[in-house]
């Protein structure tokens, strides 16, 4: 996977945590893609189980409880 699309993964979650990604045409500016790739992130995280929405009143996509992604290793004994 590169880099680039990790990158853009943590920034998207940071995004919907402080709820400030904008719609989906901001959040590709926001990421350098086009709003079609920025869609297909959020549908990628979704299926991941994350509970995402776009919140009409915030203009924001957020997330309907409390949590973060976390792309990392994790050793198993």
């Amino acid at each position: 996977m590169p880099r680039t699309f990790i990158k853009r993964f943590q920034t998207i979650d940071r995004l919907i945590r402080n709820k400030a990604t904008g719609t989906s045409t901001q959040l590709g500016e926001k990421l350098g893609v086009s709003r079609r790739t920025a869609i297909e992130f959020i549908t990628v995280m979704k299926e991941m189980g994350a509970p995402v929405y776009f919140c009409k009143i915030k203009n924001s996509y957020c997330y309907k409880e409390y949590g973060s992604f976390n792309i990392s290793f994790i050793r198993v004994q």
